[in-house]
């Protein structure tokens, strides 16, 4: 399984990024992909996640903001952020669990985040003031 990042990069406060993380080695009819985040002196969040069957999940703190989006046919998926805060500033990772997902959005990231198989190295996202 491989999985690579790109998009980040770096924006004032209220900007939009759009990360993209291309998949190879399995099937997204077979696993979960989303993404995570992990910022210096922070702890990991789980951000968003989509089902094999469409289904999308989303942190409370970008909730509203993001909008996560897979293309089987490219093996790819999207995460598509708007009004970006300071606190979004982090690097974020792709990976993928092979868990089936259900119930609330902060039960299902929290299983993502303690199920994931694999996950990329990630893309800097850096918001300037």
């Amino acid at each position: 399984v491989q999985l690579v990042e790109s998009g980040g990069g770096s924006v004032q406060v209220g900007g939009s990024l759009r990360l993209s993380c291309v998949a190879s080695g399995f099937s997204f009819t077979d696993a979960a992909i989303g993404w995570f985040r992990h910022a210096p002196g922070k702890d990991r969040e789980g951000v968003s996640c989509i089902t094999p069957t469409g289904e999308k999940f989303y942190a409370d703190s970008i909730k509203g903001r993001a909008d996560i989006s897979a293309d089987h046919e490219k093996n790819t998926v999207h995460l598509q952020m708007d009004n970006l805060q300071p606190e979004d500033a982090a690097i974020y990772h792709c990976a993928i669990t092979l868990k089936i997902l259900a119930g609330s959005d902060r039960y299902v990231l929290r299983v993502f985040m303690s199920y994931m198989n694999a996950w990329g190295e990630g893309t800097l996202v850096t918001v300037s003031s």
